[in-house]
């Protein structure tokens, strides 16, 4: 399978639409990609390396979906990992083969994630979930238990809400170590928006590219920083490039 690809601040973005995704998408990993990593991808050469080994590499934003026309390369859709999980898990309700394990999110929270999933679907198909203490990705032991786990549930399907680029380095560093899983989502928050811990940003708002100012509302001393000090720099770089000025960081 070969897919048009799209390159933003010297990142190659899968050019697909949600309805060809959910039918190619049968193994490897799924990095929706939005404003926040492409800025980190400037400075984090691992983290750049980990999200061009994602088999699936896709457009998370409006934003970057206006820049893509602006630079005269037009993304077809955005594909929000919040939105593409719930279609992937309804997509494969009646496939008995098709099951998930949740990592991520705070104590609790997975649990309750993974009774609303299942209720949804009318079967187990969350068949696990787990919250790692902070800083697990540097002790070898913990990392250790969470492959364990994972392979004990015999998920074939691993959704991982860690936050980037916690969660692309993790998955690329140890996807080799899973038995069972054939297919990994990068779902940053995800996890609590299927447990009702978050609110998701109303559609309106999402067509008009200002989740960002909703979710800034909601969370504003976790994200000020990020939505007001490091992503602006994204519209400069997006600048560069259209006037044939960027350069590869690398």
């Amino acid at each position: 399978m070969k897919l048009n690809k799209i390159d933003i601040c010297n990142c190659a973005i899968d050019n697909i639409q949600k309805s060809r995704l959910l039918e190619d998408f049968n193994k490897g990993i799924l990095i929706p990609v939005n404003v926040d990593m492409l800025v980190k991808m400037q400075r984090d050469q691992d983290f750049y390396q980990c999200c061009m080994k994602g088999e699936f590499v896709v457009n998370d934003s409006q934003i970057i979906r206006q820049a893509s026309k602006f630079l005269g390369t037009p993304i077809v859709e955005t594909i929000q990992g919040s939105d593409f999980f719930p279609l992937f898990y309804t997509y494969h309700k009646l496939n008995e083969k098709v099951t998930i394990f949740l990592l991520g999110a705070m104590p609790g929270i997975g649990k309750k994630a993974m009774e609303n999933i299942n209720k949804k679907v009318d079967r187990t198909m969350v068949v696990g979930c787990y919250s790692p203490p902070f800083g697990f990705e540097n002790d070898s032991q913990e990392c250790t238990k969470i492959i364990d786990l994972i392979n004990h549930s015999k998920a074939t399907v691993l959704a991982v809400g860690l936050g980037a680029p916690k969660q692309e380095k993790w998955v690329v560093k140890y996807r080799s170590q899973f038995t069972h899983v054939s297919r990994i989502l990068c779902i940053g928050a995800t996890i609590d928006f299927e447990a009702g811990t978050i609110k998701k940003a109303p559609k309106i708002v999402k067509k008009l590219g200002l989740e960002w100012l909703f979710r800034l509302i909601i969370e504003p001393r976790r994200l000020w920083k990020r939505y007001l000090i490091d992503d602006p720099k994204f519209f400069w770089l997006i600048l560069l490039q259209k006037l044939g000025l960027y350069k590869n960081p690398f």
